[in-house]
């Protein structure tokens, strides 16, 4: 079976889709050829859904040229949406040049009309990762008054949401359905304006950006890989069923990091996977990601159908929405290297949880105090960053439940961690689970509802793994990624020793 009747046959499980932006439309979809070219590289791709970009960074792509790619899709059988980009679209924002100032009420009236001629084409709308605003111009200083930056930008943008984006769209077109899409930065999302509840509240949809790139690159940020799991899964439990999917990119990526970054996305029980996009999937490393993609997308599917609807179990991690991390940016992606299967959620709720992770951004929580004490009394495993624990008063966090994380305001120099402390800490967070847990860093263990667990080794080179507790013994191996992949497995009565090749996946169903 080719990957196009594979993937019409599979789409309930999991979509993959691609976007053409507007200067993609403009110089890839303009002609008959050019159309053609983009159907057959889609189909080989498993792609079975398009999203054609009416605005990006001040170009508006023409209208006739947008209906005849949108139906010459739809006639090749493809799901179409619309997208817009809101980049260079009024006036500039003091910060980032590419950012709007949406106190300007130009501008406001240019993006709805933007959203007007979008909803006149497309009945599905979405809008990427730009909406947000980091303007401090005096206007926006007046407007602000004596709210906070980040209270300001979050009431701003959940209005501008409302009244020029949704309204009107659905005034000009009452079937239109608009998703916002976050990006990754989740911790810095309420500074410039994206309130994950409200926005999720008022828009139809909303999907996440997993686009975490290569974990040594200096430009893109130096993301850990489980980025993308985390915050799939953060955002789905505040989404929920409005989550729709996973959105990564080929910048600053090799071939291994972009599967790591399918892999998160799906592992996240994300129910789409956008590739960004046409254009740039087409030059530099593009081609190449997009090669071995298509080799693995067989198993990804077998993948979405193990992990789709099952419940996860771990350490609760919670992450309050518009929290402020502190020194502790993204601190749950470098625990998530540790081996130790964090559940994430945005909620502190210890009657819930078999095991407790808190960090700095628990502090946004004005129950905390008596939470974190009715957890530690109860006996439950806790683990606290010391730049939570240098904020507290009235606790005694040395206790034997109770772990406490040196992150020393580098979360990165986590990785560093030695077999000894590793050891220490799991030992610890993993009892309530009856588990042991024996890896280096860069090793993540994944616990899927009763059946399944997951370990994904994001290291360069062979590591030696064991693993410990009830059913292992009897544990089939259901799925290693890159398929080429051999892990050297030996199951003993309760405990599994293997040797993980590098960069890969691998599934186990439990006895």
């Amino acid at each position: 079976m080719d990957l196009w009747d594979m993937a019409r046959e599979k789409r309930e499980v999991l979509t993959f889709s691609t976007l053409f932006t507007a200067q993609n439309v403009r110089d890839y979809l303009s002609s008959d050829e050019g159309i053609a070219q983009a159907i057959d590289w889609c189909r080989r791709t498993a792609v079975t859904k398009v999203y054609i970009e009416s605005f990006r960074n001040g170009y508006t792509a023409e209208r006739k040229t947008l209906e005849r790619a949108r139906d010459r899709f739809k006639g090749a059988g493809f799901e179409v949406a619309g997208c817009v980009t809101t980049t260079n679209l009024g006036k500039r924002s003091t910060g980032w040049s590419i950012i709007a100032c949406y106190t300007d009420k130009e501008t406001q009236e240019r993006l709805q009309r933007i959203f007007e001629y979008t909803a006149s084409m497309f009945d599905l709308i979405m809008i990427d990762d730009f909406l947000f605003t980091d303007c401090q111009c005096q206007e926006c200083q007046l407007a602000k008054g004596d709210r906070s930056w980040a209270q300001y930008r979050c009431d701003l943008m959940t209005r501008i949401s409302r009244e020029r984006i949704i309204e009107p769209a659905k005034s000009v077109n009452p079937k239109a359905r608009i998703i916002i899409k976050y990006p990754q930065w989740y911790d810095n999302f309420h500074n410039r304006g994206y309130d994950v509840v409200r926005e999720t509240e008022v828009f139809d949809y909303i999907w996440v950006g997993t686009e975490t790139r290569d974990p040594d690159n200096e430009r893109w940020g130096r993301k850990a890989q489980y980025e993308a799991y985390y915050i799939m899964r953060w955002l789905g439990e505040i989404g929920g069923e409005k989550t729709g999917g996973g959105w990564f990119d080929p910048f600053g990526t090799s071939p291994p990091t972009y599967l790591e970054q399918a892999r998160q996305t799906v592992l996240a029980d994300a129910r789409e996977v956008l590739l960004f996009c046409y254009g740039a999937l087409q030059r530099d490393t593009g081609p190449a990601n997009i090669q071995h993609l298509r080799r693995e997308i067989p198993y990804l599917y077998d993948l979405a159908d193990i992990v789709r609807g099952e419940p996860i179990l771990g350490i609760s991690a919670p992450k309050p929405p518009n929290s402020d991390p502190g020194n502790e940016p993204y601190v749950f992606d470098f625990v998530g290297m540790l081996g130790l299967p964090l559940v994430p959620t945005a909620g502190i709720e210890p009657e819930a949880s078999d095991a407790l992770f808190l960090s700095y951004h628990a502090l946004k929580d004005e129950d905390l105090k008596d939470k974190l004490l009715s957890t530690l009394d109860s006996g439950k495993p806790v683990m606290l960053t010391d730049g939570l624990v240098g904020e507290l008063e009235g606790v005694d966090p040395k206790v034997d439940n109770a772990v406490i994380l040196n992150v020393g305001g580098e979360p990165r120099s986590l990785l560093n961690l030695g077999f000894e402390d590793l050891r220490g800490i799991r030992d610890i967070m993993l009892k309530p689970f009856s588990l042991k847990f024996d890896a280096p860093s860069r090793v993540s263990l994944y616990l899927f509802g009763e059946g399944y667990l997951a370990i994904e080794s994001f290291n360069e080179e062979k590591v030696e793994i064991v693993l410990t507790g009830d059913r292992i013994g009897d544990s089939e191996l259901v799925l290693i990624l890159p398929m080429t992949a051999t892990a050297e497995m030996r199951f003993s009565s309760r405990s599994l020793r293997a040797i993980l090749p590098p960069r890969s996946l691998t599934v186990l169903r439990r006895g």
